[in-house]
C-alpha cells in the first residue's frame, strides 16, 4: 500500500508547481509611476472640486471683507470687518464677538508696500556683522 501511494505521488509531485509560481510579479517602474499620477491627479481633483463646493472655507463670502485686525492678547483681537459697504468695528475674544463700534466712514486704504524700495539685506547683515565700529 505505501508503495501504491509512492508510485502515484511521484507524478504528481513533478506536476506539481513551486510555491508562489501564480503570484502576481511586483510592479515595475513604470507601474509605480502611473500610480504616483493617478494619486496626485487625485489629490488634485479633489481640491478643484472642495473650492467649488459652497459653504466650503477657502473662499470668503461675498459682501464681506476683513479690513484690519489688531492682536490685544493671546486670544483677543480687534478687527474692522466691511459688510455691503458699511465697516464695523468688532472686538473678537475667546468668550464670544461683539460689535464695539460702527463707522460712520470708512478707513482709509492702506497702500501696498513697494518691495523695490526695501533695502538689501545682504548689505544689511554685512553691516551688522562687520567688526570694526
Amino acid at each position: 500500500m505505501i508503495a501504491t501511494l509512492a508510485t502515484t505521488a511521484a507524478p504528481l509531485a513533478k506536476a506539481a508547481m513551486p510555491v508562489g509560481q501564480h503570484a502576481p510579479a511586483t510592479p515595475g517602474l513604470f507601474g509605480a509611476v502611473l500610480a504616483l499620477l493617478l494619486v496626485l491627479a487625485l489629490i488634485v481633483g479633489l481640491g478643484w472640486l472642495l473650492k467649488r463646493l459652497p459653504g466650503s472655507g477657502f473662499r470668503p463670502p461675498e459682501g464681506m471683507k476683513l479690513v484690519a485686525s489688531l492682536s490685544l492678547g493671546a486670544r483677543e483681537r480687534v478687527v474692522v470687518v466691511e459688510v455691503n459697504g458699511q465697516q464695523l468695528l468688532l472686538g473678537v475674544s475667546a468668550g464670544g464677538i461683539s460689535t464695539l463700534h460702527v463707522l460712520p466712514e470708512p478707513l482709509p486704504a492702506t497702500p501696498a508696500p513697494n518691495l523695490k524700495q526695501l533695502p538689501n539685506f545682504a548689505h544689511l547683515l554685512s553691516q551688522k556683522l562687520r567688526k570694526d565700529p
